[in-house]
C-alpha cells in the first residue's frame, strides 16, 4: 500500500460520536466532519447539540442526531436500529460520552456508584453491541478514556476504575472483532480543560480560595494544557486507513503528562523538579 493523502480522507463514512454536544465530543464530531464523514451524534443537551450539528450540516456534512441518556440501552438500541435504516451502516463509533464527581470512595453511595459505573462504561458497551452488527469490514471503534485509567486517582476511584475497565475491553474487543475486520482503539486524554470539567477543581479543593489553592496543574504538563481539539487529530487518524494495522492500541493525548509522572516545571521554565 501506498501512503498517500487519501487515506485520510473519511468521505464517504458515517461515524457516530456519543457525548457530542460540547467538549471533547464536539471537537471529535466536527474534526470527523471536516475529513469528509457523514454523522450520527448524541448528547443530553439538547441546544449544543444542534449547535455543533449546524456547523456541520455547514460543511456540506449529513447529520443525524438523538437526545437520549447513553446508559438507557433500549434506548441506544433503538437508535442505532433507526441509524441502520437512515445511513444503512457505521463505520466509526467514538464512545466519548461519560463523567464523574469528586467524593472519597467510602463517601460514594450505591447509587453514586452505579451512576458512574453506567455512564462511563455500560454506555460502551451499550453502543458496541447495538453498532457493530451494523459495521463493515474496515470499521473502527475509539473509545476515549483518561490518564486516570493509568494511575492512582483520589477521589475518583470509581470514574478512574471503570475508565480501566474500559481499557481492558478495548484490547479484547480487538481481538474478538478482528475477524469481523474492526478496529478498536483508544485515546487517553489528560490537561484538557473542557465545560464538563468546570465544577470539578472547586470540589478537589474543599472550597479553597485561589490564595491558599494548590499548586496550577499546567507546570506538571511539558507541553502546557491542552484543548479539545487536541483530542480530534488522533481520532482522526484511528478511524482513517492510515491506522488500517492499529488494533489495540492506546493514544495518550496528554502533553507528556505521564511521561513527567511527578516531575514539574520550575518557574520560568529553568527545569523540572520532582
Amino acid at each position: 500500500m501506498t501512503i498517500t493523502p487519501e487515506l485520510m480522507s473519511l468521505e464517504g463514512k458515517v461515524a457516530v460520536v456519543t457525548g457530542a454536544a460540547r467538549g471533547i465530543g464536539e471537537a471529535i464530531a466536527l474534526a470527523l466532519a471536516a475529513f469528509g464523514a457523514d454523522l450520527a451524534v448524541c448528547d443530553r443537551d439538547e441546544t449544543g447539540l444542534a449547535a455543533m450539528a449546524a456547523r456541520a450540516a455547514d460543511m456540506g456534512r449529513r447529520v443525524e442526531q438523538g437526545i437520549f441518556d447513553v446508559r438507557d440501552g433500549a434506548e441506544v438500541a433503538r437508535w442505532a436500529a433507526a441509524l441502520g435504516q437512515a445511513y444503512g451502516r457505521i463505520d466509526v463509533l467514538v464512545n466519548n460520552a461519560g463523567g464523574g464527581f469528586h467524593a472519597w470512595f467510602l463517601d460514594v453511595s450505591a447509587k453514586g456508584q452505579s451512576a458512574l459505573v453506567d455512564e462511563n462504561f455500560t454506555s460502551v458497551t451499550h453502543f458496541v453491541r447495538a453498532c457493530v452488527p451494523l459495521m463493515p469490514a474496515g470499521g473502527s471503534i475509539v473509545n476515549v478514556t483518561s490518564i486516570e485509567a493509568f494511575r492512582a486517582a483520589p477521589g475518583f476511584g470509581v470514574y478512574a476504575a471503570m475508565k480501566a475497565a474500559v481499557e481492558q475491553l478495548t484490547k479484547t474487543l480487538a481481538l474478538e472483532l478482528a475477524d469481523r475486520g474492526i478496529r478498536v482503539n483508544t485515546i487517553a486524554p489528560d490537561a484538557i480543560p473542557t465545560p464538563g470539567d468546570s465544577g470539578l477543581a472547586s470540589a478537589v479543593r474543599g472550597g479553597a480560595t485561589p490564595a491558599d489553592a494548590p499548586p496550577d496543574y499546567g507546570p506538571k504538563i511539558p507541553l502546557g494544557l491542552g484543548r479539545p481539539e487536541d483530542c480530534a487529530g488522533p481520532v482522526v487518524f484511528l478511524a482513517s486507513d492510515l491506522a488500517r494495522f492499529v488494533t489495540g492500541s492506546t493514544v495518550h493525548v496528554d502533553g507528556g503528562s505521564g511521561a513527567a509522572s511527578g516531575w514539574r516545571r520550575l518557574p520560568g521554565g529553568a527545569g523540572w523538579e520532582p
